[in-house]
């Protein structure tokens, strides 16, 4: 079993260091492991992703959600995080992300624009910011060039960067698509070689092989294909993503999968609050049940 390195292998400086020793050992199961609610989705998706469970469209419903079921993070948008985090902020780390986009444009050239800094992270109290960065696509040297000012302000205030690193794009399209393993091994790749703390992934799924490089046009098995993304991230650590709404049986063995891999944990949000509030923290109780057998050694 792939193990994860410890914090001091990690590189950080000490205010990186301080903060993410803080979202892991002093929230969630406090073992080193950890698991995010995202909540970016409103933006990204749009409302239609809180139709299945209509109280999901509040905020204040769920930062409640957060801190009760024990997150190590909720990651919010700036709008959302001014207006609703300070009810229960100090008791669930803030992971304020700097950038997002709509789903309404093509992603044939996808470009997540930047409207929040890391001065507001700060201001807000925020533990870590995120990023998405779209590996593949067409503006990526406009995508770089404003990730590069952010991993510079983080570096400089000292908040741990998460990047959400999806493959996108025409040419990731015509290559396995997003999800294959080709594409979300080499995206784990380019954001720990552009600096990550912590990159995000999309489960890898190795069938996806039509037009993918050679390397990757054989027969891998789930384990294998998730072990390679989290050993290509190297000493960036990972976690994994819910995607979709899935089966439980479906998400907890995914959780297992990463775990195994050596993944720091999981940031999982429609799996989680596309269901009743007790159904939510009930699922929750089953995922930690899972990371609590991966603890930091």
């Amino acid at each position: 079993m792939p193990t994860r390195p410890p914090l001091r292998q990690l590189g950080l400086s000490t205010g990186k260091k301080a903060r993410l020793h803080r979202i892991l050992f002093r929230h969630g199961l406090g073992n080193g492991t950890a698991i995010f609610l995202p909540y970016d989705q409103g933006l990204e998706h749009g409302p239609r992703d809180f139709f299945v469970n209509p109280a999901a469209g509040d905020p204040a419903y769920i930062t409640k959600l957060a801190v009760k079921g024990g997150f190590n993070g909720i990651a919010l948008q700036i709008g959302l995080a001014e207006k609703f985090y300070w009810d229960y902020a100090g008791e669930v780390p803030l992971i304020l992300k700097l950038n997002g986009k709509t789903e309404i444009p093509s992603d044939a050239e996808a470009l997540s624009p930047v409207h929040a800094s890391v001065a507001d992270a700060v201001r807000l109290g925020a533990d870590a910011v995120g990023y998405t960065m779209y590996v593949g696509t067409p503006a990526q040297e406009q995508d770089f060039a404003q990730y590069h000012q952010v991993r510079e302000d983080a570096h400089h205030y000292g908040l741990p960067l998460i990047v959400w690193a999806y493959p996108r794009g025409s040419a990731i399209d015509s290559k396995g698509g997003k999800d294959s393993f080709y594409a979300v091994d080499y995206a784990a790749r380019t954001a720990s070689e552009l600096g990550a703390d912590i990159v995000k992934v999309n489960f890898p799924r190795p069938e996806l092989r039509t037009a993918v490089r050679q390397e990757y046009a054989r027969d891998f098995s789930t384990q294998e294909a998730i072990d390679a993304v989290v050993r290509s991230a190297n000493r960036t650590y990972v976690l994994v993503s819910g995607g979709e709404k899935s089966g439980d049986e479906a998400m907890l063995e995914k959780a297992r999968h990463a775990m195994e891999a050596g993944a720091v944990g999981l940031i999982f949000g429609r799996n989680i609050w596309q269901r009743s509030y007790d159904d939510s923290l009930a699922f929750v109780d089953r995922l930690k049940e899972v990371l609590a057998k991966y603890p930091a050694l």
